[in-house]
């Protein structure tokens, strides 16, 4: 019972940084926050991320790229011009290293106020902090396991981030129903999204990229959006206005 908390716990504290951190605030900064709190917010997504964590730059910038270019030869990850899964995936870590590493040039419009603090990712985003989680996941995994079935849940804590990004990106472009009829195959995975806490509102999120919160019918219920409103209320954060236009 306990690996299956840990494992919960894992899935749903990374995927709320991504969705609140990486997502919200640094490709689409629907918040502001203090330089004080977007360090502790730093920390934190590396605490959850553990091995598979995520810079804030690089998705940030790969994000607005998704966005600007969606379902085209120039989107970063999309069904239409990858022949599958995997496909997607490596072409997606192969640019997002590319934008991290400055390997490539990106306009003007893709890096404008995306949060960076590169000294730390330089360290969680290093060979050295990933190994040092896996390790801390293998030896967790080791003194609580019950039954058999339990390690098959173990590659699942290696790789969280790649697997909350594969079910939106792939699945998210491939599955569900749409609110909005658009210029590109974003689709809503769940009626209440409850596994990807309002991040499988995809459909709504490219109609409406500045609102903070993804639900749009009434039992679309983001609970990423939730928590921010909040954080917002206590201080913490501070949402921008935004006006949704039908």
């Amino acid at each position: 019972m306990a690996v299956v908390i840990f494992v919960l716990v894992l899935w749903y504290g990374g995927l709320f940084f991504q969705s609140f951190f990486l997502h919200r605030y640094a490709a689409h900064q629907v918040f502001t926050m203090s330089k004080t709190m977007e360090r502790i917010t730093f920390v934190l997504t590396w605490v959850f991320q553990g091995s598979s964590y995520l810079s804030a730059y690089g998705y940030g910038v790969m994000h607005r790229m998704h966005h600007a270019y969606t379902d085209t030869e120039k989107d970063p990850h999309s069904p239409s011009f990858d022949a599958n899964v995997f496909a997607m995936m490596w072409r997606t870590k192969t640019i997002y290293q590319d934008i991290n590493k400055q390997r490539v040039a990106v306009e003007d419009r893709f890096t404008k106020n995306v949060p960076q603090w590169k000294s730390f990712d330089a360290f969680a985003s290093s060979r050295f902090s990933r190994l040092l989680w896996i390790t801390a996941y293998i030896l967790f995994f080791v003194f609580f396991v019950t039954a058999w079935w339990q390690w098959l849940l173990l590659p699942i804590t290696f790789l969280m981030a790649p697997i909350h990004g594969v079910i939106i990106n792939w699945f998210g472009h491939i599955y569900g129903y749409v609110n909005y009829k658009m210029k590109n195959t974003s689709k809503n995975l769940f009626r209440f999204d409850f596994l990807m806490m309002g991040e499988g509102y995809h459909n709504n999120h490219h109609k409406h990229a500045s609102s903070a919160n993804f639900g749009v019918r009434w039992y679309e219920i983001d609970i990423t959006y939730l928590i921010i409103r909040l954080l917002d209320i206590f201080g913490v954060i501070q949402l921008k206005p935004v006006t949704i236009k039908k």
